[in-house]
């Protein structure tokens, strides 16, 4: 009967043994998956600056066109305005033209 309980407790051993070996097992493979996790956490926030990147250059693009055409257009409402005063002033002097034709007739009469 000695022998039963001592197979017992032996069989109790070799699982308590296996058992913490199985756990030691576990927690390697979780340790050695942890670096692999950073790479991968590492590799994404690689992705996403490279993409902040294309975004920004995309942007400064974009504001260039937009300084061109605003320069584009701030020429030609400055040819705009120079037009519009030869206009002003050619209708001003005909006005005055007209004008003193009209004394003139009637200084006629």
């Amino acid at each position: 009967m000695m022998s039963r309980p001592f197979l017992l407790v032996f069989l109790l051993i070799i699982l308590i043994i296996t058992s913490q070996f199985e756990w030691r097992q576990q927690l390697v493979a979780d340790l050695d998956s942890t670096p692999s996790i950073n790479q991968k956490q590492h590799q994404i926030s690689k992705r996403e600056e490279a993409v902040k990147e294309k975004i920004i250059l995309s942007q400064e693009k974009n504001i260039q066109r937009l300084n061109e055409l605003v320069q584009s257009l701030q020429e030609q409402l400055s040819h705009c305005r120079g037009n519009n005063e030869t206009r002003n002033s050619t209708v001003s002097h005909m006005s005055e033209h007209v004008i003193e034709v009209e004394r003139q007739q009637i200084l006629e009469d």
